[in-house]
């Protein structure tokens, strides 16, 4: 795999995101799967404990030795097909979302993340490439791809990214 930045900016009613999109040649139920299970979630980024149904869980990156567990809100969760969860708060608050689709044997995943400040794009972006792409390679049972090949090569890319105008 090739790693290459693929993120964008988009308004949605709640501020601005940076988007980002995977294909995969799997059912919906599959790829949910993949983004929820803590045993799979573990493969690519991290896991959890607790019940999701109850809005709450607390999550820790297994991939960064440093990571501590957090508490993060589920504030919404559509199986399989969106999720919305909140963690921090105040000037450090991150809110993600996955949306899913399947069509002709395909699920797309575009996940979201909004963003204080487009500036934070530099960082949050090769960090979003990466996981995914960690995602993709956990799924096929391939090498996971190193970091060093996603920052600071892609950060430049997202420096770049122009906001859309807000439309009316």
């Amino acid at each position: 795999m090739s790693p290459r930045p693929t993120g964008r900016f988009a308004h949605r009613g709640d501020g601005l995101y940076l988007l980002l999109d995977r294909l995969f040649t799997a059912p919906i139920a599959d790829v949910w799967f993949s983004l929820t299970n803590p045993h799979e979630m573990e493969k690519w980024i991290g896991t959890y404990t607790g019940q999701p149904s109850t809005g709450g869980v607390k999550f820790r990156m297994t991939s960064e030795p440093e990571a501590e567990w957090e508490y993060v809100s589920i504030l919404e969760c559509e199986a399989p097909h969106r999720f919305l969860a909140e963690s921090r708060e105040g000037p450090d608050q991150m809110r993600v979302f996955c949306h899913l689709s399947e069509a002709g044997g395909m699920t797309s995943l575009t996940l979201g993340q909004r963003l204080h400040n487009p500036s934070e794009a530099t960082t949050l972006g090769p960090g979003w490439d990466y996981y995914l792409d960690r995602l993709i390679a956990a799924r096929a049972g391939k090498a996971l791809p190193e970091w060093e090949h996603y920052y600071p090569a892609h950060a430049g890319y997202y420096r770049e990214l122009v906001v859309p105008a807000k439309s009316a």
